[in-house]
């Protein structure tokens, strides 16, 4: 993938992560009921601008419900349903075929094809700001024979599939004809997806379904309200059937609101992290590392940052229960790593800090003192590592907080202008996306170049070595090994020191409609930016 495009994907991670950054979305001016679902989608402003261009970064959440890829990848567990595409097959370790659905027209009746996905890939080579997945990094060249498009890939490339697979389709016929698609508001879109666009206004627009639709006899919500505002209080007064923010006290202002139909599913979708910059003294050291990870609790971090409703991460990088089967065996208690300040001062003296008094001393006297930068506006974010100042404080550590406005935040992370910066890795649902943008050396630029993944720059040949043949390979039990490996590099050489989950913030009403995913059924994540909010409503089930 290309770095931009690398960056933007994590900083829309991170910033969902972050309940400061999360916000919610309310303010109707009527309530859900019947067959309209009201949802709590577009946020952040309290007015929309009418931008339905599926590549556009401003582009409104509703455009997920009108446009559709060749299949939707369920970030939780990494299984692709097939959508545009019926499948596809590896004819060879670089070429992949997708079989075309037959029977799926687009919304202003025109037949869909393969002409269709040819157009849009060329589109996106033609025009490079276009391809935010950076599909044209995995493809050489692609071309449709009938129903069916075959993609030769740069090299032999397992994970290619997940990539162009995500991938929206446009309409060749519409989009043919404008001169500068990247500029381009689309404000009448044309998708073969589920939904059409109806009413709009800058405060609320509706969608309204798609009658046509190749699969609508899955669709129980005729009509979808997204209003525009951010009045938490909103999501519980009006009704909302979906809604993604993370509350205060969930169980009360959501749940107990109506103990009948509210609940909730706050699956982890990222781990939020310490990274350290490895060009400096003394966190390129690992027994430095070692000693903050033995030095924190985890599981009270977590619990001051979220209130409870995430835990604890392992130090292996995994997402767990979503990853479960992934889990090395060999690295303990699932790599959870317990406070241990004996341990931490034994890997903080192999370092060259020892304790003087209720300092902790480097060999001159001077005590050491830590630099984090944590965003602005990121609370629970902040909570947290204020915990972990508290922690580190107890071993005679004196940690002092930056907090730059989120644009800086961003420049310093990625420019490597920092000492220990907090930011999120993980959750797409592939194992090696997750370990590749935290371990490729490709990403270790040069400080003062940016950079959009390894933040912290990390170069280890082995941990390349290992992606290289996970890239390569699609046996499980190989996958598996190589993974297995993967874990314990991030486990022992500590290139982050993992913190806590950061959640998806889901909230349900079953009042109007049932089916929503669950712990139980996670079969998508509750996230509402998301191509999975396909995989909803295509499943929910209007209520008796």
């Amino acid at each position: 993938m290309k770095k931009s495009r690398i960056a933007a994907a994590l900083l829309a991670i991170a910033t969902m992560l972050s309940v400061g950054a999360c916000g919610t979305n309310t303010n109707a001016s009527q309530g859900s009921g019947g067959d309209q679902l009201l949802f709590a989608g577009d946020n952040g402003s309290p007015t929309f601008t009418r931008n339905f261009n599926p590549f556009s970064p401003s582009k409104r959440v509703g455009i997920n419900f009108i446009y559709e890829p060749l299949q939707v990848v369920n970030a939780i567990d990494g299984k692709a349903t097939p959508f545009l595409a019926t499948g596809n097959k590896v004819a060879d370790p670089k070429t992949l075929v997708y079989t075309i659905r037959d029977g799926v027209k687009w919304s202003d009746g025109q037949a869909f094809s393969a002409d269709d996905v040819v157009f849009t890939f060329d589109m996106l080579k033609k025009n490079t700001s276009l391809d935010t997945l950076g599909v044209w990094q995995h493809i050489a060249s692609l071309e449709a024979n009938g129903s069916e498009v075959t993609f030769h890939l740069k090299d032999a490339d397992v994970p290619a599939a997940t990539i162009i697979n995500q991938q929206v389709i446009v309409p060749k016929h519409i989009w043919q004809k404008q001169s500068d698609p990247v500029k381009w508001t689309n404000e009448n879109p044309v998708g073969t997806g589920p939904y059409k666009l109806g009413a709009y206004t800058p405060n609320q627009y509706t969608l309204v379904k798609n009658e046509s639709y190749w699969q609508a006899d899955k669709v129980a919500a005729k009509t979808i309200v997204l209003p525009a505002s951010n009045k938490q209080l909103d999501l519980v007064n009006k009704g909302y059937d979906w809604g993604y923010s993370f509350m205060t006290n969930v169980d009360k202002t959501w749940v107990g609101a109506n103990k009948q139909h509210n609940h909730y599913w706050f699956p982890p979708g990222g781990t939020v992290s310490l990274f350290p910059n490895l060009t400096k003294a003394p966190y390129n050291n690992v027994n430095f590392r070692q000693g903050l990870s033995y030095a924190i609790d985890r599981e009270k971090i977590a619990k001051d940052a979220e209130e409870g409703y995430v835990e604890g991460a392992p130090q292996t990088g995994l997402l767990l229960p979503n990853q479960k089967q992934w889990v090395n065996a060999d690295i303990p208690d699932n790599g959870k790593i317990a406070q241990n300040e004996s341990k931490a001062l034994d890997y903080f003296a192999k370092a060259g800090y020892t304790k003087s008094g209720d300092k902790l001393v480097d060999a001159s006297g001077k005590q050491l003192e830590l630099n984090i930068t944590v965003p602005n506006g990121y609370t629970d974010w902040l909570r947290g590592v204020q915990t972990l100042q508290s922690q580190l404080g107890k071993i005679g550590i004196t940690v002092k907080l930056q907090q730059p406005q989120p644009a800086a935040y961003v420049q310093q992370q990625n420019n490597g202008d920092f000492d220990l910066i907090v930011s999120a890795f993980g959750g797409t649902g592939s194992p090696f996306q997750d370990y590749n943008n935290l371990l490729n050396s490709e990403f270790a630029l040069p400080v003062g170049q940016s950079t959009s993944a390894n933040f912290e720059r990390y170069k280890n040949s082995k941990a390349d070595d290992l992606l290289a043949q996970l890239k390569r390979t699609a046996d499980e039990k190989e996958q598996k090994a190589i993974i297995d490996q993967l874990q314990q590099i991030v486990y022992d050489d500590a290139p982050v020191v993992t913190m806590f989950y950061g959640g998806l913030w889901g909230l349900f009403s079953d009042k109007n409609f049932t089916n929503w995913p669950s712990e139980d059924n996670p079969y998508a994540t509750p996230a509402t930016w998301t191509q999975n909010s396909l995989l909803i409503v295509t499943n929910i089930k209007k209520a008796k």
